[in-house]
């Protein structure tokens, strides 16, 4: 379940989501051009005051967030160890190098997957998915039958959480549960899969046999606004990708990737 469905109060979530994923494009884009910890940190330092100024401070630290704060640090150390080595060796094992440059690749690494994925993960936790879909439909147009099925797909993601501890609970009831936490991983997911395939199955021929995909102009129960405050939203997001990419550049340490 989104945090817009148990705190609509939030000031972001009566915004419309097309707004909110559109925002992060232009950070996207800018910080995918260069690798430089300059840029990336400007931007997770403008996240950080924006989300806490609008009341999402402690989405940043909760444990929705924790696989971002968690994976970011993990792509750094491997860029340290396996980075394109330059300048001063200060370890080295077989095909590990650890040097000044795969330091300088392993930071500015992790600052941007930090400065990608933060603003995605807060703002995906404050959109609902029948507002995404309203949006969807709405205001990109997009044909009925992908939006009903994404928001289908979306509706899913809660329940596939339950069924993933209702398997454990379960696999631990029927002694099974004992075999490494690798091997009852594997064997846990490959059952959510069967499961997830099943539902999905099942769920798309329900959803046909009561017309969902009928080839007709369909109607929306909720109107999706776009006006200024979506508006806001986007200049927002532009203006932090052209104050990061403008800090890099001013400071020298812009660095295309290609280059």
């Amino acid at each position: 379940m989104s945090i817009a469905a148990v705190r609509p109060d939030l000031p972001l979530a009566s915004i419309n989501p097309v707004a909110k994923v559109a925002a992060t494009i232009p950070l996207s884009i800018g910080l995918i051009l260069t690798l430089d910890p300059v840029s990336a940190g400007v931007a997770i330092l403008c996240e950080l005051i924006l989300f806490t100024a609008v009341g999402l401070g402690p989405l940043l630290w909760s444990p929705r967030t924790l696989p971002v704060w968690i994976a970011a640090p993990l792509t750094g150390i491997s860029m340290v160890l396996y980075g394109e080595p330059s300048g001063t060796t200060y370890w080295q094992f077989g095909l590990i190098e650890v040097s000044d440059g795969s330091i300088a690749i392993g930071l500015a690494t992790m600052t941007r997957v930090i400065a990608i994925a933060l603003p995605a993960v807060v703002l995906f936790l404050t959109i609902d998915p029948t507002d995404f879909a309203d949006g969807l439909a709405q205001t990109l147009r997009l044909p009925a039958r992908f939006v009903l099925g994404a928001l289908a797909a979306l509706r899913l993601v809660g329940s596939s959480i339950d069924d993933w501890r209702n398997l454990a609970l379960a696999r631990r009831a029927r002694g099974v549960a004992d075999l490494g936490v690798v091997r009852r991983s594997l064997g846990q997911a490959f059952a959510l899969l069967v499961l997830a395939i099943r539902r999905g199955g099942t769920l798309a021929t329900a959803m046909e046999s009561r017309g969902f995909g009928a080839p007709v102009q369909r109607t929306w129960a909720r109107t999706a606004t776009f006006g200024a405050p979506e508006w806001c939203v986007i200049a927002v997001g532009c203006l932090i990708a052209v104050v990061s990419v403008s800090a890099a550049i001013l400071t020298g340490s812009w660095n295309l990737v290609w280059s």
